[in-house]
């Protein structure tokens, strides 16, 4: 870690002397936050999936009614 220097009160983040970029070393965090992301598209599409079906029931059900 050159030209890092630890940010005061944050453990996990440093500041890049050079580009005064905030840099975060929390890979427990960072890791935690991809499988909620992953969680969350997850969730979308099952809930897509499940509006498509319910729209298909809807459509048989009109059919089934018109006969």
């Amino acid at each position: 870690m050159k030209n890092l220097i630890k940010v005061k009160d944050h453990p996990h983040l440093y500041r890049d002397e050079n580009t005064g970029a905030i840099i975060n070393y929390d890979m427990v965090g960072y890791n935690q936050r991809l499988k909620k992301i992953e969680k969350q598209k997850s969730d979308k599409r099952e809930l897509d999936e499940m509006k498509k079906d319910i729209e298909e029931i809807k459509s048989l059900l009109k059919d089934f009614l018109k006969k």
